[in-house]
């Protein structure tokens, strides 16, 4: 890698190695993450706080900087000469200024880029109410995923769309609906101001940009509950999880009155994990979960029966339903990601072993029909 000399030149860095993060610590040099893995740039180490803020203070503001001096922490986006944006996190660890950077790509990808199944792109096209959750621990795509299924909705309906975003990531534009992206600390002080307000915004969609705690949760229930279609986005591993996390929000008398509303209100809970493809031109994959909320669903989630939730994905993949072990299995099969791969990120080795010694032996079978 050439060494970088400016703080443009590590973000031109980014695109032309397609680097999705890039880490400024103190004492070591500019690391990049590519593919799920980090790398260190071959450049001298950050000497100091003061190199750092330095480097970083062309992208914002003098308030800006100052919440940071004030709060130890700064969220921000930034966007540059080539129009790509960055989702950027300024943050003091040990006294020590330190700089995450998330590259977000200026065109917004497609289903088929992401590499997500066809349910995605058809329960964009029958939804029009009701919550839809996506889930993921940190850096799985959940953004891009939920960006691509929004790009959808604006591109064929004449809706209005209200967000909340901390910080915006992808600029929505499209000349059938009408947008409003409001970023948090800049548009509207917090969630809480801009959750108060935003049913009095006539909106048809409302993205939270994330389910972080009661007061965006309940929001998000009681818009979906009132002909709203909401999306959000929350930090869990699974379907089952996600509900489990939702009723962690509230106090343990209120979960009869959640389950209820949710009940009500749920469209669906999507998951997904990033896992290293076989084509390293590709990078990395999603492994994907979908619990889409019809009547037996409704029905657990009522009654408290989520023990069941897991075999109704299992048994429902007609319905476009996926659990994770049928996602690996198809990725196995489509050549996506190889079998260690698969096992290694199962969650349940049995099933999904049994599952891969379905598709050898049918290839097998195939290879010899062949052969005859």
């Amino acid at each position: 890698m050439d060494k970088p000399k400016s703080m443009q030149s590590l973000l031109d860095g980014m695109r032309q190695y397609g680097a999705s993060d890039l880490h400024l610590k103190v004492h070591v040099p500019p690391y990049y993450r590519i593919a799920g893995r980090l790398r260190k740039l071959d450049t001298p180490e950050l000497e100091s706080s003061e190199q750092v803020e330095t480097m970083v203070r062309p992208l914002i503001s003098e308030a800006m900087f100052d919440q940071f001096k004030r709060c130890g922490s700064l969220d921000f986006s930034y966007a540059d000469k080539h129009g790509d944006r960055f989702r950027v996190n300024m943050y003091r660890a040990k006294s020590d200024t330190h700089v995450a950077f998330r590259r977000i790509h200026s065109v917004i990808p497609t289903y088929e880029a992401l590499h997500l199944p066809p349910i995605y792109h058809d329960l964009m096209e029958r939804s029009y109410e009701g919550l839809i959750l996506v889930g993921g621990v940190t850096g799985c795509g959940k953004s891009t995923t939920l960006a691509a299924m929004i790009e959808h909705v604006i591109s064929t309906r004449p809706v209005h769309v209200v967000t909340l975003e901390d910080p915006i990531e992808y600029n929505f534009h499209t000349e059938k609906a009408i947008v409003a992206q409001r970023e948090i600390g800049l548009d509207v002080p917090s969630f809480h101001d801009g959750l108060r307000f935003m049913l009095r915004e006539d909106p048809d969609v409302v993205f939270i940009g994330e389910m972080r705690d009661r007061e965006t949760m309940l929001a998000a229930i009681q818009s979906a509950e009132t002909g709203h279609l909401v999306f959000g986005s929350i930090h869990t591993q699974d379907c089952a999880q996600t509900l489990s996390r939702i009723l962690e929000f509230f106090p343990h008398e209120d979960h009869d009155f959640v389950r209820s509303s949710l009940a009500a209100s749920l469209a669906a809970v999507m998951c997904q994990r990033l896992l290293p493809a076989v084509d390293t031109k590709i990078g990395r994959v999603p492994a994907t979960e979908v619990l889409i909320a019809n009547s037996t669903v409704r029905e657990k989630v009522r009654k408290g029966e989520d023990e069941d939730i897991e075999d109704i994905i299992a048994s429902s993949t007609e319905e476009g339903m996926r659990s994770f072990t049928f996602s690996l299995a198809e990725m196995v099969r489509n050549d996506m990601i190889d079998m260690k791969t698969a096992l290694e990120y199962a969650p349940n080795r049995e099933a999904l072993d049994s599952q891969i010694k379905g598709i050898q032996l049918s290839r097998q079978t195939m290879i010899h029909r062949v052969k005859r």
